[in-house]
């Protein structure tokens, strides 16, 4: 069975919003959308390149799913190592709306997430499931505990204003820190795994 991941871009006030465009995203006004361009650097690629390698099978919500097929179909690169693997996997889009998707290996899920993403684990027989990006599909599974390690590039920069990863009211959940690095523009990396509910008490009791 394969593991679900969530790798996304976050700024130091976890907005998620449009980090890749300035028109990527404008909605609620958002007029910050291409913040992450400045700090793109050899240790992001590197990243990146290593999360894709691990992928297969894709889940996308239906905004992440129509910025990359209006991009990736068009990089036939075929040792580029993100469009060789999302241009060949399977890709699932979650949507009510979207019928006939025209990239290639593209299914829609739609009904009950619960039972289609247990399925869909089941049916990836090697490397894992992806999510990325995807803000309001990661945020409708996060309170289920269906997601099982999350990778936050989180960017040194403040945007005080747009989507965020993490909404208020959610779930407090504890998470394990598996693994962390920095990129020379200062990227800082994190994979985190969920490991149940988060615990409270009193600094200094015994």
């Amino acid at each position: 069975m394969a593991k679900l991941t969530l790798t996304t871009f976050v700024s130091l006030d976890g907005v998620m919003q449009a980090p890749g465009d300035p028109d990527e995203d404008t909605a609620g006004g958002f007029r910050h959308g291409g913040w992450l361009a400045p700090f793109a650097d050899e240790g992001m690629a590197a990243f990146m390149n290593e999360v894709f390698d691990r992928s297969g099978a894709y889940l996308l919500g239906r905004r992440t799913y129509d910025i990359f097929s209006a991009y990736w179909p068009r990089v036939t690169d075929p040792l580029d190592p993100i469009a060789s693997r999302l241009n060949t996997l399977p890709k699932h889009v979650v949507s009510t709306t979207l019928t006939d998707p025209a990239w290639e290996n593209t299914t829609v899920v739609s009904g009950d997430l619960t039972s289609g993403i247990a399925r869909l684990k089941e049916e990836t027989a090697e490397g894992e499931l992806q999510i990325h990006g995807s803000g309001v599909l990661a945020r409708s599974l996060m309170p289920h505990g269906l997601i099982d390690e999350v990778n936050l590039l989180v960017h040194p920069v403040y945007l005080g204003s747009g989507k965020r990863l993490f909404p208020d009211g959610g779930q407090p959940t504890a998470y394990e820190l598996t693994d962390a690095r920095t990129t020379g523009s200062g990227i800082s990396i994190h994979t985190y795994r969920p490991v149940g509910p988060a615990r409270f008490g009193t600094v200094g009791d015994v």
